[in-house]
């Protein structure tokens, strides 16, 4: 999976997740707002989790460059 295709799925669980937080909140389904913010939560965890790889590989990638 491309790093892009990654994000989008991120996105994705974010916006499921607080389609489903107001959703319970209108209809005041406890157990529906509390699965709509742990599902966005998990989508910005994965998202901030992508972003340290990315960040990880570039910091690799200047230290190989440095000791050319």
């Amino acid at each position: 999976m491309t790093q892009s295709e990654k994000k989008f799925e991120n996105v994705k669980d974010q916006v499921a997740g607080k389609a489903k937080e107001v959703t319970g909140k209108v209809t005041k389904d406890k157990k529906l707002e509390s699965e709509g913010k742990t599902q966005d939560l998990i989508g910005k965890a994965k998202d901030k989790f992508e972003d340290a790889k990315e960040a990880a590989k570039g910091a690799v990638e200047s230290i190989k460059k440095m000791g050319k």
